[in-house]
């Protein structure tokens, strides 16, 4: 802090600042440590932090190495974190001291543990009680492997070798069909990492000018173990940008964030935003926004009726953006194509080509919803960590699909109707459950949803919904006269059921599976 003013480059967390000088000097440290531990170019070293300073130091310290920083989500349970663990070659895990004692017994003998003490505006966050040293909570073979962060770093040189060519972080998909891959990109050279960075840059509305990149204010509202906030958050620290990490989502704390730092860029999903709208008229108005300049979001699907709320509040500042881990951004949509054209995720960007093929792989043309498959002329090539067959199963002529689901209208916007393997077929119909849960979302009562395909004596499939209300008013009987209204009959769930909560991470993204195993367990076949 320099004058009473945060320097750009700095990153903030509650009352903790660490700059950009900082981070540098301690990213050097710890990748002479990681080779001191075994780390070389290629190798793995896991990171299961929530949001912290360190996730952007050991991410940096393996770009020194020409390793590949591997993010653990710290919601897994130990058999989850294992699978990753083990998948991945893992030789290093950093992990937060209060998310060790769920998965230590878990992670391989051959797993160096570096712990990284929960900071205290994590800790009151999510209400933890964090002991001073782990170590004592856990079996002595493994609080003898373990090895704190602060004590690594200070028994160690400065790694000064110049870096081989960059990985990236290797960030596993979210399997929503069996096991997470891990998306495995090949080393860049100067470059590739230049490509990549021009189109990180320009598909989240960073400013490549150095002047002005060093004026953006971020915060940081989704962990960082997903792939497009791991993303977001390297790039914009990188580029210079203040970033200041918000610990635990809350509506009304990131709305006093955006006007205590004067925030200009930000990076979110659809469900923040259905939780910021649900704000009460005088919390909205409390706080000034006036600042913001490019509001990002995508990862989830988003309402047309939610778009048109949040432009309303904040104004013409929203953008959404249609990617994955495998073809990182895809289409960006501004705020004016999303008024004209209600659903669409925008047109491409940097030379991207989508087509929208049948199961035959022939191309459909406008308004025909097919299988999106993108071609970049300047692809940074990549491959599944250990499953090349799942790599060249999803090629079609140098052109790579995610499963997706969608459609382009006359001018080359691209829609989305959803993922093949949720998709549903009842009666010979084919239903897009995304497209429901976009109407179901903005009912009032509605809280979260989900819907998806559980088996049918007569028509093989019919749909479910399983919701979480946010009153006792709401029932099975208003939840299907509400959706006639928007929707036709056939698209109307059979089954409704009431939750308290769904299994739904953080980044927006709902674990279905684990809503649909239970109808589909004594199915001769399963979706």
């Amino acid at each position: 802090m320099v004058n009473g003013m945060i320097v750009s480059g700095t990153i903030v967390s509650g009352e903790r600042q660490r700059t950009a000088l900082q981070r540098a000097e301690n990213a050097a440290l710890a990748a002479s440590a990681f080779k001191a531990l075994g780390i070389e170019a290629d190798s793995c070293v896991a990171i299961c932090l929530r949001n912290d300073f360190e996730f952007f130091e050991a991410s940096a310290a393996c770009a020194l190495l020409g390793a590949y920083a591997t993010p653990v989500n710290w919601h897994y349970t130990a058999k989850e974190a294992a699978y990753i663990l083990n998948d991945c070659d893992a030789r290093i895990l950093v992990i937060h001291s209060d998310l060790l004692p769920a998965i230590a017994t878990s992670i391989p003998e051959s797993v160096a543990i570096v712990v990284v003490p929960t900071p205290v505006e994590i800790a009151n966050a999510y209400r933890l009680q964090v002991v001073d040293d782990v170590r004592t909570q856990l079996p002595d073979d493994i609080a003898q492997r373990i090895t704190i962060w602060s004590e690594l770093l200070d028994a160690q040189v400065p790694w000064s070798e110049p870096p081989p060519g960059a990985r990236g972080s290797m960030i596993y998909t979210s399997g929503t069909t069996g096991n997470p891959k891990g998306v495995r990109r090949m080393p860049m050279d100067l470059e590739a990492q230049a490509r990549l960075a021009d189109l990180s840059r320009d598909g989240f509305g960073l400013p490549s000018d150095p002047d002005e990149a060093v004026r953006v204010r971020t915060v940081m509202t989704g962990p960082m173990y997903h792939s497009a906030p791991n993303h977001y958050g390297l790039t914009a620290a990188k580029n210079g940008a203040m970033v200041v990490l918000q610990a635990r989502f809350d509506a009304e704390e990131l709305l006093k964030l955006i006007d205590q730092y004067k925030i200009t860029h930000m990076h979110i999903v659809p469900t923040m935003f259905v939780r910021l709208l649900r704000l009460a008229p005088e919390v909205r108005e409390r706080y000034d926004l006036s600042s913001l300049v490019h509001v990002i979001h995508g990862a989830a699907p988003c309402s047309a009726a939610v778009k048109q709320a949040m432009i309303e509040w904040w104004g013409p500042v929203i953008y959404e953006y249609y990617g994955s881990t495998e073809n990182s951004l895809v289409t960006v949509a501004n705020s004016d194509i999303a008024i004209k054209k209600p659903g669409t995720v925008g047109l491409p960007i940097c030379g991207n080509i989508i087509r929208i093929l049948d199961d035959d792989y022939r191309q459909l043309p406008a308004g025909d919803i097919g299988e999106i498959y993108v071609g970049r002329p300047d692809r940074i090539e990549f491959t599944y960590h250990k499953r090349d067959d799942a790599r060249r199963e999803m090629d079609q002529e140098g052109y790579l699909t995610n499963g997706d689901m969608g459609w382009l209208d006359e001018d080359g916007c691209l829609f989305l109707a959803d993922r093949k393997n949720d998709m549903v077929i009842s009666g010979g119909v084919n239903i897009y459950p995304a497209e429901i849960e976009k109407v179901l979302i903005a009912c009032s009562g509605v809280r979260d949803c989900a819907v998806f395909g559980i088996p049918d004596p007569e028509f093989g499939e019919s749909l479910a919904a399983h919701i979480v209300a946010s009153d006792d008013t709401l029932n099975e009987e208003s939840v299907k006269l509400y959706l006639l209204e928007y929707l036709a009959k056939f698209k109307i769930p059979r089954t409704i059921v009431f939750e308290q909560t769904l299994p739904r991470e953080d980044s927006g993204k709902i674990f279905k599976r684990k809503l649909r195993d239970p109808y589909w367990a004594n199915e001769q076949r399963q979706i």
